[in-house]
């Protein structure tokens, strides 16, 4: 569950290293986020001479959750941290060109075809 002010590790090569989440998409008053949603979020710690700088306002998916997630099969899945992957908003896709880390499974119902086929391990 993610929700105002949750801190995100990110899972891609963009520049940015901390996500501070300041607001959830996807609808009046919606307070969590789970797999595969998008949030806004501040950068709070950027690799020096990176492409995203300190301070910049970005739209990043959901790809792991300490939260454990129930899939339709009974089983669940939860991830050691909290973590993200900075896109662009409009068509989905990844402002970096690698992911590090696996991804959920959930993440190709929803639409995220290009970050599924560039994670190294899918869960």
């Amino acid at each position: 569950m993610i929700q105002h002010q949750t801190m995100l590790n990110v899972a891609d090569n963009s520049g940015a290293k901390k996500l501070m989440v300041i607001r959830v998409l996807g609808g009046y008053q919606k307070r969590f986020a789970r797999i595969g949603d998008i949030v806004t979020c501040s950068v709070k710690e950027a690799a020096p001479r990176a492409a995203i700088k300190k301070g910049e306002v970005v739209h990043a998916v959901i790809v792991r959750q300490r939260k454990e997630l129930r899939r339709t099969d009974g089983t669940y899945i939860r991830f050691d941290e909290n973590a993200a992957v900075v896109i662009e908003k409009k068509n989905k896709e990844p402002k970096a060109t690698r992911i590090f880390g696996p991804i959920a499974r959930e993440l190709r119902a929803k639409g995220y075809q290009k970050i599924i086929s560039l994670a190294p391990e899918v869960l």
